[in-house]
């Protein structure tokens, strides 16, 4: 198999991802060779890789080496599922904007600094956030940080949004790819923000400061002075201070406490439903599960409990907001929340829209998960159950499925505000749809429902 660059790896001239025969590496480029060394001379790099804070690495042979001006190439420790800034609830970005800080911190204290603040350098793996680029450091030097603005745009002021104007706005981090710019989060947050120390200075004055010198020439911009370490350090308490001042509790959604008063999910029936997912996970033993329409993540953890690594997706940000904070509680390794809108999921954006991957492209995943999902795609959202059936083959290779009838309760509210026009929603016309691109194994009734579970295995060649 041939070396591939990452596409989304080409800003930095300090190196570079590249794949080869299947397998991730990074080429760190001569120009940073005295920056590297100088991380690893001062124990840094040892420290925050020790301490979980950034990714682990192995060197690789100088052979696999992609252009002359190759330093070194190593071998970082593979990130099962990419996830975006724009896919986090709340609490997964204020983490992620925390660990930045913690991790600059540290690194002032071994005479280095961030370079960049960019929330892309963050992912999650074994349920915390951890830092991956390892090219994201630079000697100290007493100037201002230079990442200041950056980590305000990817961090602070979506945080701020999501805690003072609607917790829907960090979906403008997808719109603005390099942050949201300040001027902007400066008008949409409310007045009363100004009367925030840390949200005056840091996004207010910040922005105004802006605006200010946005047009006047080098020769008018102001002269930077010197910044010790203290003065940096007084910086990134100010910053990790109004980071912990941001605060969002997710409140009675419509789909946060759905399984509370649900009357089709009496507990015998959640029982035997929890046991048949079981089962059909244990017959198909997939490595990695998409749980779609995963709500607060009750059967993702059936996946997960078992050491398959559980992508986690709903679109109600309240659902995944407390999935993720259970995540935490119970220090679980192998499950993802993320926040998808399946009706509109994540675009392929930036250059040529390849620096960061659509949704799909990101799978297919060997087992896909949709409890309680195709009657919304069905009805609240118009969406055939041919057109279904063809999502569902291109993201996965097994699919746990449940149909639920138009006499379920929940089916029936959502023809409550609407006319049905939806005489081909059947069960029959269900089987017929997936059965075109998919084998069905096994069907299974939950008992006390009227609803259907299946275990599908899509076709070679349908």
């Amino acid at each position: 198999m041939p070396s591939k660059k990452i596409s989304s790896s080409f800003r930095d001239p300090s190196g570079f991802l590249f794949t080869s025969n299947g397998q991730l590496y990074r080429q760190i480029n001569t120009q940073y060779k005295e920056n590297y060394e100088f991380l690893a001379r001062s124990g840094l790099l040892k420290k925050l890789q020790e301490e979980n804070l950034l990714i682990n690495h192995k060197e690789a042979g100088s052979k696999l080496a992609q252009t002359s001006d190759a330093y070194k190439v190593i071998k970082p420790e593979k990130i099962p599922f990419i996830s975006y800034p724009y896919e986090w609830c709340f609490s997964m970005l204020k983490d992620a904007a925390l660990l930045t800080l913690e991790i600059q911190k540290t690194a002032l204290g071994h005479g280095l600094s961030l370079r960049d603040a960019s929330a892309y350098n963050i992912q999650f793996l074994r349920g915390k956030p951890i830092h991956i680029d390892t090219l994201s450091f630079e000697k100290f030097q007493e100037k201002p940080w230079v990442a200041y603005k950056q980590f305000c745009q990817h961090f602070l002021a979506p945080l701020a949004l999501m805690t003072y104007t609607d917790v829907s706005l960090n979906k403008l981090s997808q719109l603005f790819i390099d942050g949201i710019p300040l001027d902007l989060a400066s008008k949409l947050l409310p007045t009363r923000t100004r009367f925030k120390p840390s949200l005056l200075i840091h996004i207010h004055l910040h922005a105004a400061s802006q605006r200010k010198y946005a047009d006047r020439g080098l020769a008018k911009q102001p002269v930077a002075k010197k910044f010790n370490k203290r003065s940096f350090l007084g910086l990134i308490d100010s910053l990790e201070g109004a980071i912990k001042g941001l605060k969002w509790e997710p409140k009675g959604t419509q789909w946060s406490g759905y399984y509370e008063g649900n009357l089709n999910y009496l507990p015998a029936s959640l029982r035997h439903k929890a046991n048949l997912v079981e089962e059909f996970l244990e017959s198909t033993k997939p490595r990695t599960v998409w749980d779609l329409g995963a709500n607060t993540g009750l059967f993702s953890r059936i996946a997960a409990d078992k050491g398959i690594f559980t992508v986690s997706s709903d679109i109600d940000p309240a659902a995944v907001e407390i999935n993720y904070k259970t995540t935490v509680e119970k220090n679980e390794k192998n499950i993802l929340p993320i926040l998808i809108d399946l009706t509109n999921p994540s675009p392929a954006i930036g250059w040529e829209n390849k620096e960061r991957d659509s949704f799909l492209s990101r799978g297919p995943v060997d087992t896909a998960l949709a409890l309680a999902l195709v009657h919304h795609l069905a009805i609240s959202n118009n969406l055939p159950l041919a057109y279904l059936a063809e999502f569902f083959s291109l993201i996965c290779k097994s699919l746990i499925i449940e149909f639920i009838p138009k006499e379920d309760s929940q089916v029936q509210k959502l023809l409550a505000s609407r006319e049905d026009i939806f005489p081909n929603y059947s069960q029959n016309a269900f089987e017929k749809e997936f059965s075109a691109l998919f084998s069905i194994k096994r069907s299974e009734k939950v008992k006390g429902s009227k609803r259907t579970l299946y275990l599908m295995s899509k076709k070679a060649n349908p």
